[in-house]
């Protein structure tokens, strides 16, 4: 299906294809207050924060999927689930995608953080 023509949904209603959107935009829609949107959100965030990373230097570089594939060894398509949060990367999909950006790696364990001032965390990507 492509961005912005309609199609049915699951109810079989016509609906029409979202635009593509950033992480910030579905934070800031009602349905991110949902309990259960958030609670799945939280499973996957790093997925999104990743894809968000790897979008955006890929758009700063005025790369196309495909190129970045070609850089990477990568289909277009395996470019595009990524970046749409559909896959759980290996750390080695994740240090050539690094490195065919120029960008740095860097895992980290930590102890969890103190629930006062998880309420205030910023959830932007490092």
């Amino acid at each position: 299906m492509r961005r912005g023509r309609p199609h049915r949904g699951w109810r079989g209603d016509i609906v029409s294809a979202p635009e593509r959107r950033t992480l910030s935009d579905l934070k800031s829609g009602e349905r991110f207050n949902r309990p259960t949107v958030r609670e799945a959100y939280e499973l996957t965030r790093l997925r999104f924060e990743l894809a968000e990373v790897v979008r955006r230097r890929r758009e700063e570089l005025g790369w196309s999927q495909a190129e970045l594939g070609r850089e990477t060894g990568m289909t277009q398509s395996s470019i595009a689930r990524f970046e749409h949060g559909g896959t759980q990367p290996t750390l080695t999909t994740l240090e050539r995608l690094a490195e065919a950006l120029g960008l740095v790696l860097k895992v980290e364990m930590t102890t969890p953080p103190d629930p006062e001032a998880e309420s205030h965390r910023d959830l932007s990507p490092v």
